[in-house]
């Protein structure tokens, strides 16, 4: 049921907002790949033509090149618009993104985005307030352990993510490592995050702390399936 939900959520935000002859990034993570499949299908039908994604990742990139999308990098293009998921959406669209391990790529395509990020996601993601799951930050390698002490002082509790943790594959005694050679922490927030703006500046502060899971003001809409139905949530 939850897979359905996550590639009708997918296929609607498709519908709704990737234009031919566009530019658009790519998400990662298993609703996002819906997204990346749905396009490759549309172009094979002929529904779209002059489609080219920027992915976020090199699992996303092996996907659009398996399914027919041309990939491009930010440096030949910007994206009209990103479509990606997300592991909370609150009432305002600010998000906790970064359980699938690409958060820092998926934020610097978000932000490159012309018209913003529209989220794909399954009703079961929708929070009142963020924070009931881990919240994902990228660090520097050297000197992490410094840097989880600083997480640490913030409220947290971190965990440096291994291989073959959660949606990982791998040694699970070894660190996971991202794409872009950092490892990540999940710091849970045992009260929640109540103001996601003001912890992500203060995380950003942290020398070792690259960027954080919060994704906040970067949405335009997020798509969100459930049993009764697809829902569009607008950005106010």
């Amino acid at each position: 049921m939850a897979e359905d939900l996550k590639r009708a959520a997918a296929e609607k935000a498709v519908e709704q907002y990737v234009k031919s002859d566009t530019v658009v990034g790519l998400g990662t993570g298993s609703t996002a790949s819906h997204a990346v499949r749905r396009i490759g299908e549309a172009i094979a039908a002929g529904e779209l033509h002059g489609i080219r994604g920027v992915p976020t990742s090199a699992r996303t990139a092996a996907l659009a090149r398996e399914v027919g999308i041309p990939i491009l990098a930010l440096s030949e293009a910007r994206p009209v618009l990103t479509i990606d998921g997300a592991d909370e959406v609150d009432p305002n669209l600010s998000l906790i993104k970064g359980l699938g391990g690409a958060l820092l790529r998926e934020k610097i395509v978000a932000h490159a985005s012309s018209n913003g990020l529209v989220v794909v996601a399954d009703g079961s993601k929708v929070v009142d307030s963020l924070g009931e799951s881990p919240l994902p930050v990228e660090i520097e390698p050297f000197g992490h352990e410094v840097t989880l002490e600083a997480l640490a002082a913030l409220g947290c509790e971190p965990t440096l993510r291994l291989e073959g943790s959660g949606s990982q594959t791998g040694d699970p005694e070894r660190p996971y490592v991202t794409d872009g050679g950092h490892y990540t922490a999940d710091c849970r927030f045992p009260g929640g995050i109540p103001d996601p703006g003001a912890l992500e500046m203060e995380i950003k502060r942290i020398p070792g702390a690259l960027e954080t899971g919060l994704f906040v003001g970067l949405v335009r809409s997020a798509v969100v399936a459930r049993p009764g139905g697809t829902e569009i949530m607008e950005s106010s």
